[in-house]
């Protein structure tokens, strides 16, 4: 299955800039409920920034949120499949880079993006719909 038939698109996509204060970048996450936001520049992610990097990188750092840019809080090792790659090779590069969040590029542009959360709500429609075939083939269950 490709990533394009499963991604989150673009327009789901929390995205912002990198002169972004982190305070913004907050509110975005809080509004939109996600707990993450691309930074991306010319339609290319050329960061991520999480919950945890505000809290940990700006506000734990005793840097003011309302002045703090995304660039100074980013993780700009920002790894990205293809819209054509499948799930094994999403799984693959998550792993690989130890990350939760993937940003999907098409053409080399931000496209949408996957998260582990929505792998793992995409493996449980696909494990119920397995355990029906299961169940619609199987004798009733007779407790002894």
């Amino acid at each position: 299955m490709p990533l394009k038939d499963i991604v989150r698109p673009k327009e789901e996509l929390v995205t912002a800039s990198r002169d972004t204060s982190c305070q913004d970048l907050a509110k975005l996450m809080n509004d939109r409920t996600v707990g993450s936001v691309v930074i991306e520049e010319n339609d290319e992610p050329i960061g991520i920034v999480t919950d945890r990097d505000i809290c940990l990188n700006a506000v734990g750092a005793g840097k003011d949120p309302k002045t703090t840019p995304a660039s100074e809080v980013m993780n700009t090792d920002v790894f990205t499949c293809d819209a054509d790659d499948g799930v094994f090779e999403l799984c693959q590069a998550m792993r690989e880079h130890g990350v939760r969040r993937m940003p999907i590029v098409e053409d080399g542009k931000l496209s949408g993006i996957i998260t582990l959360d929505d792998l793992v709500m995409l493996l449980e429609d696909e494990m119920h719909d397995l355990s029906e075939v299961i169940r619609s083939e199987s004798p009733p269950y007779q407790p002894a």
